[in-house]
């Protein structure tokens, strides 16, 4: 799937989220909560998070708790959900 600004097919977010561990559809926005052995761990993620969005120029919401992260996203410029979407997903995935 293209990189690109536009608003995903119910059947390309359907697919792309089937590729994906644990994200869901949650008020217009794919959501998944990370947890960690100590709030510490936590911070550390959600920086990773933030440095990797801010390369892509796409920024999630960060809800940070003890030994929890929430990640949550959607495209404002498409008012839905886009590909830039699944990939920061993705990329957030492979953090480990």
């Amino acid at each position: 799937m293209q990189l690109e600004y536009r608003k995903l097919t119910d059947e390309e977010l359907t697919q792309g989220l089937s590729s994906l561990n644990d994200w869901a559809v949650e008020n217009g926005q794919i959501s998944k909560s990370f947890t960690f052995d100590c709030y510490q761990k936590g911070l550390v993620f959600a920086s990773a998070v933030g440095l990797i969005a801010d390369r892509m120029d796409h920024h999630p919401d960060l809800f940070v708790a003890y030994q929890k992260v929430r990640v949550s996203m959607n495209t404002h410029a498409v008012d839905g959900l886009s590909p830039y979407d699944l990939e920061l997903a993705r990329r957030i995935d492979a953090l480990g």
